[in-house]
């Protein structure tokens, strides 16, 4: 058991060395990508190994495994950021509301009132993301471009969310030319936000097979599970 956990330290220590380089051979700021740990699928010791060495971003995509999960933290590891990464179901809204630091899939404004509505007025604003479907994929979560700039206007009107910026999982492509423009395409769409007035700072792509191409074309936030944790179980 100690083996797997050492071995995920050291996957997270190359994961960050990885980040490290890219930002600096795509000239950007040392330390201005923020690494999630997707820890989906994880037991919290395995969380508990990577927050050792430093790691306080995790991703979970699944409501009822994550809250067990968060509560046996709560107390030995108080600084762990929880970012919801997965769809959204509105019943359990209020349980995300409560519970995590970010949510990064929103798709519509129905789903963030009720973000909203939830959110204790005693706790931070919600860090929320809009997820876009940038490459219009049947299969995936996430609004259409055109519907990025009017939602982004509705959600900055609530008083208890804090729209961060934007989020995409694209399809998977083999060649860095071709990672590189899907997340180019986002990027432009970010700088069109805040050329509007939208005061957003996170631009959340890029995954185990792919953040580099992700952080060349600007992300500010990346997601990697598989490659910290290895395959799930």
């Amino acid at each position: 058991m100690l083996h797997n956990l050492e071995k995920i330290q050291k996957n997270l220590l190359k994961v960050k060395a990885d980040i490290t380089a890219a930002e600096k051979k795509y000239h950007r700021l040392p330390g201005s990508v923020v690494l999630v740990a997707v820890s989906k699928t994880q037991p919290h010791k395995n969380i508990k190994a990577a927050q050792t060495l430093g790691q306080i971003h995790f991703g979970e995509s699944y409501l009822q495994e994550a809250l067990p999960k968060i509560a046996a933290l709560a107390a030995i590891s108080p600084n762990i950021i929880w970012h919801y990464i997965g769809r959204i179901q509105s019943k359990k809204t209020k349980l995300l509301a409560l519970n995590f630091a970010w949510v990064e899939t929103v798709t519509d404004f129905a789903t963030a009132e009720l973000l909203n509505k939830y959110r204790p007025l005693s706790a931070p604003s919600l860090n929320i993301c809009i997820q876009v479907n940038v490459d219009n994929s049947q299969s995936k979560s996430g609004v259409r471009i055109d519907d990025i700039l009017p939602l982004a206007k509705k959600i900055t009107l609530l008083p208890k969310l804090n729209l961060r910026g934007l989020m995409t999982i694209p399809n998977h492509q083999e060649k860095f030319e071709q990672q590189l423009a899907i997340f180019h395409t986002l990027f432009l769409e970010f700088k069109k936000l805040q050329q509007h007035g939208i005061s957003v700072d996170t631009l959340s792509m890029g995954m185990s097979n792919d953040f580099t191409a992700a952080i060349a074309a600007g992300a500010t936030m990346v997601r990697v599970g598989r490659t910290i944790f290895g395959a799930r179980p």
